[in-house]
């Protein structure tokens, strides 16, 4: 498993994350109506709203995973795509060399595609995604991905209104 890189400015964008005051707070509806559309639209089975601290990454919001509130940052796809200029999409994770022998791809959860988004905190830095997780590989066109990036987008708009 190849970790995301932790960039020497970790700490600000930490910072501009717990700037938002979202960390370990309830489910929302305003929420959970998008991660719920997004599956729908994009007919996966699992859609979230993920925040990447310091040393986990805590879900605002989820549809198709019951019960998980938080994992480890280090095993996380998130953990590598707010890092990303676009859309990261990982057709089949166990034809990834950063992922085919991740826990999440190898374990029972057995992720197999993801898509994500970035979402960026107050003053710009990346502090999350809104991303598409499913256990069967995906193809994911230009189109889905732009598609995605514009539910990011209002994602995005409701942390900040939030902060």
């Amino acid at each position: 498993m190849k970790p995301a890189p932790i960039p020497a400015d970790d700490d600000d964008r930490v910072a501009d994350l717990h700037a938002l005051n979202i960390l370990d707070t309830k489910r929302e509806e305003r929420f959970d109506r998008i991660t719920d559309l997004v599956a729908d639209v994009f007919q996966m089975r699992m859609c979230f709203i993920n925040m990447v601290d310091a040393r986990r990454q805590w879900f605002k919001s989820t549809c198709g995973l019951q019960g998980v509130d938080e994992t480890p940052r280090e095993p996380g796809f998130c953990a590598h795509a707010i890092f990303e200029p676009d859309v990261m999409v990982v057709p089949d994770a166990t034809k990834d060399p950063r992922f085919s022998d991740n826990p999440f791809v190898t374990g029972d959860f057995g992720l197999r595609f993801y898509a994500g988004t970035v979402l960026k905190g107050p003053t710009g830095k990346p502090v999350g995604t809104l991303c598409l997780v499913d256990t069967t590989p995906h193809h994911f066109s230009a189109r889905e991905a732009a598609q995605l990036k514009k539910f990011g987008a209002l994602v995005q708009a409701e942390l900040l209104r939030s902060a």
